[in-house]
């Protein structure tokens, strides 16, 4: 999803306003090998964004609303694998908190991974439901990006 969240059932370019956008100031990572959690903890803090809490989802949080993980205590599941879709769920972030982050991460040359921003839709929804519905959509996209 290149600068774009999904808003009731739409893509909506993503600017880069210093307002905050829906839901409580957090990250919920999906899909991390542990090994990985202290170099994302770092680059956070290299872009400013350290204060904002990071909770680490593993496998246990699938059946969660997003909006009921995303109030977790900062740093929950640090250290654990997570056996699922690579994924970062952003909320209350600024747009141009979410474009550094994901510009940074892009030029570091990580792994692909899932980009969603919180809505007021998505966050009753399961994190199982949340993850399918970004993997196919991104499969859809790059369907089409192919023909």
């Amino acid at each position: 999803m290149k600068n774009a969240m999904k808003h009731k059932g739409t893509f909506k370019k993503v600017g880069h306003s210093k307002k905050r956008m829906y839901g409580p100031r957090a990250l919920l990572i999906c899909g991390y090998p542990a090994e990985e959690h202290t170099p994302f903890l770092e680059m956070l803090e290299k872009i400013g964004l350290a204060g904002v809490p990071a909770v680490f989802t593993t496998y246990r949080d699938l059946g969660s609303a997003v909006g009921d993980l995303l109030t977790s205590e900062d740093k929950t599941g640090l250290k654990e694998t997570s056996p699922m879709r690579r994924a970062v769920i952003m909320s209350g972030l600024t747009q141009k908190e979410l474009n550094t982050l994901m510009g940074v991460y892009r030029k570091a040359e990580l792994p692909s991974q899932l980009w969603a921003s919180l809505t007021p839709v998505s966050e009753n929804w399961p994190l199982r439901k949340l993850l399918e519905e970004l993997y196919a959509e991104s499969k859809s996209i790059r369907i089409r990006g192919k023909s």
